[in-house]
């Protein structure tokens, strides 16, 4: 198995998500298209592949992106990482409040 080669917004994102409160395991390693980042908070658990600039998902990535039955989210920032994360976060709390939409 390769271990994946670090986007240069890996550490920048890795390190804010962990100064906003979000608790971080650095997955980079596992390689095989899993994602950079486990990211989990109150209960809430998410999936963070890290880019630089315009690149896009790898066949492989969008691939498991697809099949994985949580919340993935792709970054450029870690500003986006962190608002992308915060929406899922309160959209799953919600409709957990809410329930099953009839």
């Amino acid at each position: 198995m390769r271990a994946k080669k670090v986007d240069n917004t890996h550490g920048q994102i890795r390190d804010h998500l962990r100064a906003v409160g979000w608790g971080v395991f650095d997955s980079h390693d596992l390689g095989r298209d899993f994602a950079d980042l486990v990211v989990a908070r109150r209960g809430f658990t998410a999936l963070v592949e890290c880019k630089s600039g315009r690149k896009k998902l790898r066949p492989g990535q969008e691939s498991f992106a697809r099949w994985w039955p949580g919340v993935y989210v792709k970054a450029n920032t870690p500003q986006e990482a962190e608002l992308q994360l915060d929406i899922a976060e309160k959209y799953q709390f919600l409709r957990r409040q809410i329930g099953p939409v009839e």
